[in-house]
């Protein structure tokens, strides 16, 4: 077997293998497997329903990472798929099935070239290791942040991390993900009195009370971003309020609301602000705050560095250094210090039905991958 067509062996592999979040179905076994034969050690990390891995080769060099997530998303309606959804089919150059983009393809690439990495270089100047959850895609409670956490709490550092998330646009490669925006979520309560809308002088309507302030948040220039980073940007996620009959005045109004920001706010600054001007509109409310996540950015160093010209070798071409996008296990991985970048193949299809990648890209994803491990080996 050739080492491209090794990729989609193991990639279809992994997608046969139904590990909805937080099911992991054998995926994380099966890839433990190829990395114990090539001298990795291997530590289940069970936390509650959540299953984790984290594989390590050497004890003291410096640490490379490849971190991903073997869960996926649920499927959807099964009968809107062109072909099964967890039997993986090949159409032209086109692979389908859940998981494909997202992000089995890119495990198998990283396995795939590490093996051949190790072939040319057996003794590397780092360490290598792997970070597997199997909850990236649901709470995010007991995967890649319960694992950072056990590996902090014994002084277990990462010096550079590639995430296989897909960062790609129409091409593996032409973007990469240097950072991502923090994201904070609100959960807002404004309280009124329930009455008769009849008689408006005996209740006291939220939404009316509300409404100001919530055009004032949403008009709000929180920040102007900087060069990787666009403006900060609040939206309203929900808003809820009455019983459903026209003639109620509700007796209090629910708005969930979410902040994408920039390295140019925190968390703490977005709240202060967002309270001063509830209060400067009089609300009577409740407010809760969800942080999920802190924004990261790796704009320099030796990872992107490597990166840059990994993807120029194989592909030809520059590539993008971008910030866009929701957020991933990286905003875990780079407050510990490590370098982070996000490098995996197209993003077009993620999440949805009949979701596919590109065979091409994922052999060249391999290559990308071994590449990146070969110019961090020759500039150290």
């Amino acid at each position: 077997m050739t080492a491209t067509s090794a990729v989609i062996a193991l990639t279809k592999d992994l997608i046969s293998r139904p590990s909805v979040t937080p099911e992991d179905a054998g995926c994380q076994q099966l890839m433990a497997q190829r990395l114990s034969a090539v001298g990795f050690d291997i530590e289940v990390m069970h936390f509650d329903d959540t299953l984790n891995m984290w594989a390590r080769r050497g004890n003291g060099k410096p640490v490379f990472c490849f971190a991903g997530h073997t869960d996926v998303v649920p499927t959807g309606p099964v009968e809107q798929w062109h072909t099964p959804p967890f039997e993986p089919t090949i159409i032209g150059d086109t692979l389908y099935g859940r998981g494909a983009a997202d992000m089995k393809g890119s495990l198998a690439a990283m396995v795939v070239a590490t093996e051949r990495f190790l072939q040319r270089f057996p003794t590397p100047k780092f360490d290598l290791a792997y970070l597997i959850t199997s909850d990236e895609e649901g709470p995010f409670i007991n995967g890649t942040k319960r694992v950072i956490e056990t590996l902090e709490a014994r002084n277990e550092k990462i010096s550079w991390c590639i995430v296989g998330e897909p960062s790609s646009s129409q091409k593996a490669g032409d973007v990469v993900k240097n950072g991502r925006r923090g994201s904070l979520t609100g959960h807002l309560t404004v309280k009124g009195i329930q009455g008769h809308v009849a008689y408006p002088q005996l209740a006291d309507n939220p939404v009316h009370k509300a409404a100001p302030a919530l055009a004032e948040l949403a008009a709000e220039q929180w920040d102007n971003g900087n060069a990787y980073f666009p403006a900060t940007s609040f939206q309203i996620a929900n808003i809820h309020a009455g019983t459903g009959a026209s003639n109620v005045i509700p007796g209090e109004l629910n708005v969930m609301f979410n902040f994408r920001y920039s390295t140019q706010s925190s968390a703490e600054q977005l709240q202060q602000r967002v309270i001063a001007l509830l209060d400067k509109h009089g609300l009577n409310y409740a407010l809760h705050w969800t942080l999920n996540g802190l924004p990261f950015l790796t704009d320099s160093g030796s990872l992107v560095a490597a990166t840059v010209k990994a993807i120029y070798q194989v592909q030809g071409f520059e590539t993008r250094l971008e910030t866009s996008g929701g957020t991933s296990d990286g905003r875990f991985i780079a407050p510990t210090g490590a370098q982070v970048v996000e490098l995996g193949p197209c993003n077009a299809t993620i999440h949805k039905i009949n979701e596919c990648v590109s065979v091409t890209d994922l052999e060249q994803l391999a290559k990308m991958y071994e590449a990146v491990l070969e110019q961090l080996e020759l500039s150290l």
